[in-house]
């Protein structure tokens, strides 16, 4: 369904996107992870569009390159950057994006009706978006892509500064869209989002693809060992296992087991040792 191909995007002397290939399936969630200036924003970018690359290629289903009003009729955006008007209402915002997306009468109606409703938003929808909690305005942002019914959506960290209810919200919306079909790219450098909602996971740094793959693969291959960690008489005990069922046994020596954990790698470690632990504050 979309096709990178060594897209490559530079900024003056920064390369924000450095020779990037991604294939993604129709019906898939895709997560790009990333640290702060990764180059996952600037990937979307180019993907709907919004940015010409210097060198490589996106293809989105059997379209073609995202340079056309056609091709873009298919994709749908929730950017990072809320792209809402707040003295508008929220049904009003909808009926503005949809009519930009060529629809009308009672099809527009319908539409708004619907992602209104997909939302939770409809009890809302007169009211001006100013008067909107930020997480309202988050799923406000996720319907503004989706009023279109496009079978392509791009969601640029569409949960950041939400609260949990409407955190939850957005991911069963997402899920929703899994089970229409529609394939996602969802950017995030949440761990537990892309663990709980994406199909497969690519890790960039630099503006480079690092790792891709399921998340259970990347942990495997890129995750290292489980740690067993026991408080007994003698001290704390720390045992490094491929096996922790096995290697539990080398504890019975030293008895008594005052308590026991065992912590396993999971995404979070495959980011860190791909990315590194040093702070990004750009």
């Amino acid at each position: 369904m979309i096709s990178l191909s060594h897209l490559t995007k530079r900024f003056g002397s920064l390369v924000a996107v450095d020779d990037l290939s991604i294939e993604i399936g129709s019906g898939e969630v895709f997560g790009l992870l990333g640290p702060n200036g990764a180059g996952k924003t600037t990937t979307v970018s180019l993907a709907i569009g919004m940015l010409r690359p210097d060198a490589g290629q996106v293809k989105l289903a059997e379209l073609g390159p995202p340079t056309s009003s056609e091709v873009r009729a298919k994709i749908g955006v929730a950017p990072q950057a809320l792209a809402l008007y707040d003295n508008l209402s929220g049904e009003e915002n909808l009926r503005f994006f949809g009519r930009l997306q060529g629809l009308a009468g009672r099809v527009l109606a319908e539409r708004v009706a619907w992602a209104l409703d997909f939302v939770q938003l409809a009890d809302r929808r007169r009211h001006r978006v100013k008067t909107y909690s930020g997480g309202m305005k988050r799923r406000l942002n996720l319907a503004v892509a989706f009023v279109h019914d496009p079978p392509i959506l791009f969601l640029d960290e569409p949960t950041v500064g939400v609260d949990p209810q409407s955190r939850n919200a957005i991911f069963e919306n997402i899920e929703a869209m899994r089970k229409l079909g529609r394939t996602v790219v969802y950017t995030t450098h949440y761990m537990e989002e892309a663990e709980r909602l994406c199909d497969r996971v690519g890790i960039m740094d630099c503006g480079r693809l690092l790792a891709l793959d399921t998340v259970d693969n990347l942990i495997s291959a890129h995750g290292g060992r489980a740690t067993i960690i026991a408080d007994t008489a003698r001290g704390e005990i720390r045992i490094e296992t491929d096996d922790p069922m096995k290697d539990l046994a080398r504890l019975e020596m030293h008895k008594p087991i005052r308590s026991l954990r065992v912590d396993r790698p999971d995404l979070e470690t495959v980011f860190l040792r791909l990315t590194g632990r040093h702070l990004r504050d750009n």
